[in-house]
């Protein structure tokens, strides 16, 4: 792959995906059956320390039987078919077999409430749900009448209508792969809701050929290499690069189902001899908080996305792992875009703060509230152009016409992120804020990212979330939430420290003029931070 030149590898994925007579789970199981049938697909790993391994023959077999009975429960092409169940065969097979047959996927986060979950089940018009007796309770009556069916995974004290999924995969198997166009619809996925009501993104057959780019560009993932994303399949970072591009690419992930812990998470790197690892930037800082020292590991790839990753945390792995953290950006509505890219021809120093350069496949620029392009060193909004994108595949929010108009400019030709940055003359990116974060004080623009990037480099801070709050001289005045380091204590004296921190190391005009110490941060189920619940408490 080291050969390939990466925009004539767009072409010919775009060319591939984007067409007729195609099908999902033909891509990522169906082909590497008959390929590679032997060939290990899925990693799954409890929390026990048991683990068992699903070829992809085995894949294609299971899902098969699963796409049968879902026929034969009604589901078809343009149906949806949701899974609240934590990483794991089960889930896998789902979404497999929802593809097999047409309909689309729908993921649900299991540290999801009732609420939540009835609203995407409601807006979804879900058709089948397939969960596990441990979430079972948390699908309301009114999400129940909803459903045409509810299958559990396994059938322990099951309300009477709900169906067994091991009864389901004694089906006979459906050797057959609904052919589709490129354009018809995959996956419906929920944004996090980092600023307000959650958006359902309808992502095409088509998209994987960004996922790809990304998987082969971005994290230069190889046919040697031993994979795991630590996201959950829930979102989208976790979906596009835990589960489908790996099966896309024909190799095997890890699926660890117990929950995070920095310690475990070293071992299990040991372990399973993991040479490629992505995981957000909050799993990053936990292993740093923690005072972990994870030697003798056999990485050779080390990668975040979710959330700006400050460049102590980069750093700090530097020292620890011997590698870097590359810092990668993206959204559920775009995939990955802009990366400090592993793939060799495209890797470049890696600026600090930075979350690199744009993707072959996109073009990211940055514009004013008019829509006009900036020069280098400009801040404004972040923007797709999407008559140079051909990897951009994005075509709105479902059932959300107004919310849609509200990510593009009027003639159509950017697509807006929603996040404040700027980029330098040799193209490298530079985050800001989300455009709701940015703090305008006495005239000034401050991004909060900036300001907690400063704080994270004081041995007292874990972690720390920066918002604007009302000032009558200044118009907004800057506050900072500190979450400490078990080793530390709150008080006036720390507070004055950490402010005159910022005040030397990044300007006068930005240092927090308020501080608070916090036991946690308020953010989203995937791990995001949530500064509008800070501006709002």
């Amino acid at each position: 792959m080291s050969e390939i030149d990466p925009k004539e590898a767009v072409a010919s994925w775009k060319s591939a995906y984007h067409r007729d007579n195609v099908n999902a789970a033909w891509l990522l199981v169906g082909r590497h059956s008959q390929s590679q049938p032997d060939a290990d697909a899925l990693h799954v790993v409890r929390a026990t320390g048991e683990d068992k391994i699903y070829s992809f023959a085995m894949l294609d077999d299971l899902s098969a039987r699963l796409a049968s009975a879902l026929t034969q429960l009604g589901v078809g092409p343009g149906d949806r078919v949701a899974a609240l169940l934590p990483k794991g065969p089960e889930l896998t097979l789902t979404a497999l077999a929802a593809w097999r047959i047409g309909a689309s996927y729908v993921p649900l986060f299991t540290a999801f409430g009732d609420e939540a979950i009835a609203y995407r089940l409601r807006d979804s018009h879900t058709a089948v749900l397939v969960t596990d007796h441990a979430n079972r309770h948390k699908i309301s009556r009114e999400a129940n009448d909803l459903l045409k069916a509810i299958v559990l995974v396994p059938l322990a004290e099951p309300a009477t209508q709900d169906l067994s999924f091991d009864d389901l995969l004694d089906s006979a198997p459906l050797h057959q792969w609904a052919p589709l166009t490129g354009d018809s619809p995959m996956v419906l996925l929920y944004t996090s809701g980092t600023t307000g009501q959650p958006k359902g993104v309808v992502v095409p057959i088509w998209a994987l050929a960004a996922f790809e780019a990304y998987m082969r560009l971005g994290l230069d993932l190889r046919s040697t290499d031993r994979f795991w994303n630590l996201a959950d399949p829930g979102w989208a970072y976790g979906l596009y690069y835990g589960l489908i591009g790996p099966l896309l690419l024909g190799q095997s992930t890890l699926a660890y189902q117990g929950p995070f812990d920095p310690q475990t998470a070293v071992s299990l790197l040991r372990r399973y001899h993991i040479t490629n690892f992505a995981a957000a930037p909050t799993a990053f800082r936990a292993m740093r908080a923690t005072g972990l020292n994870p030697q003798n590991t056999e990485l050779r790839v080390l990668s975040s996305a979710g959330e700006p990753l400050n460049p102590e945390v980069s750093q700090w792995s530097r020292e620890i792992f011997g590698l870097p953290i590359y810092d990668h950006y993206g959204q559920t509505e775009l995939g990955m875009v802009i990366n400090n890219h592993h793939f060799p021809p495209l890797q470049r120093p890696v600026q600090p703060g930075s979350m690199g350069v744009v993707m072959p496949g996109f073009r990211a620029v940055i514009v004013d509230d008019a829509g006009n392009e900036l020069e280098p060193g400009q801040e404004g909004h972040l923007a797709i152009d999407t008559k140079a994108s051909p990897l951009f595949w994005f075509a709105g929010y479902y059932n959300a016409p107004d919310r849609t108009r509200e990510r593009f400019t009027p003639d159509g030709r950017y697509y807006l992120t929603g996040d404040d940055a700027s980029h330098d003359p040799e193209g490298h990116f530079y985050f800001s804020g989300r455009s709701d974060d940015i703090i305008l004080s006495a005239g000034y623009r401050i991004g909060p990212f900036e300001v907690e990037n400063v704080l994270m480099t004081h041995p007292a801070v874990a972690e720390c979330a920066v918002i604007g709050i009302p000032d009558e001289l200044r118009g907004e005045a800057v506050k900072a939430y500190i979450v400490l380091r078990a080793t530390y204590l709150p008080g006036v004296e720390l507070s004055t420290e950490l402010k005159e921190w910022v005040r030397q190391k990044l300007a006068k005009t930005a240092y927090p003029r308020e501080l608070e110490f916090v036991e946690s941060l308020p953010k989203t189920p995937s791990g995001k931070v949530q500064r509008y619940r800070l501006r709002n408490s």
